[in-house]
């Protein structure tokens, strides 16, 4: 290969990697969010739930940064298969990220909220509890994007189930709070406010996974059952080895 080209070459997978690794940044911030939402809740600490609010701005200026590489990428590389899939998997996945940073800031208004109102005995374990089963999704499904692991894909987002059962029973224990006692219906609200955005957090980072998949396969799985993705996909990668 000649130098001119090889220099090309080498810029390109630089600015892959580029865009992947500020992904990996994007989403280490939005952990971030997510784990001191829920520490503010939980404790009742307001400047921190004040200071989660403010830091989505640094969340929504990488998205853009990001956004403006990949459209650098696909206007000057006019990149091809597995490249052009990265790209994509990226701009998705960021637009994810985005929106989980906005659940987060969500948590954190409820937090200062709750701070508030009258504590409960439990100090919120409920979410407590669920916050660390999204929180973990979550940091599973990036480590999974960043080792671009399929098998680790589709574990996590099955995920999402437990996910989901567990918003369930939050959603039954808060309902009862307030047939017992209507005093607590103001706080049981915003403990169901802050279930249902971490319950999307969850739904975010399956979509992570699934992007992954799209990533690997160049198949859109979106609509599709993780028993047949296993059946289709996973099924196929074992056949090979």
């Amino acid at each position: 290969m000649e130098p001119m080209y090889t220099h090309i070459y080498q810029q390109y997978n630089a600015e892959l990697e580029d865009i992947r690794s500020k992904v990996l940044e994007m989403g280490g911030l939005v952990e971030q969010q997510i784990e001191q939402a829920i520490t503010a809740l939980v404790t009742g600490d307001v400047a921190l739930g004040e200071a989660v609010v403010l830091d989505d701005t640094k969340v929504n200026s990488l998205e853009v940064t990001i956004d403006e590489e990949c459209s650098q990428i696909i206007a000057r590389r006019q990149p091809a298969a597995s490249d052009l899939r990265l790209v994509v998997a990226v701009i998705k996945t960021i637009t994810d990220l985005e929106r989980i940073g906005d659940e987060a800031e969500k948590i954190a208004r409820m937090a200062v909220r709750l701070a508030a109102e009258e504590r409960p005995k439990n100090n919120y374990a409920e979410i407590q509890g669920l916050g660390n089963s999204v929180r973990q999704m979550l940091h599973d499904a990036l480590d999974a994007f960043a080792r671009v692991d399929i098998e680790a894909a589709v574990r996590i987002a099955r995920e999402d189930r437990k996910i989901d059962q567990k918003y369930e029973g939050v959603m039954r224990q808060m309902i009862t709070f307030m047939m017992e006692d209507p005093r607590t219906i103001s706080r049981s609200l915003n403990v169901i406010w802050a279930a249902r955005a971490l319950e999307r957090i969850g739904d975010h980072a399956r979509n992570i996974c699934e992007y992954i998949i799209f990533l690997v396969k160049g198949k859109d799985v979106r609509h599709t059952s993780l028993e047949q993705v296993e059946k289709e996909i996973l099924g196929r990668e074992r056949e090979g080895l």
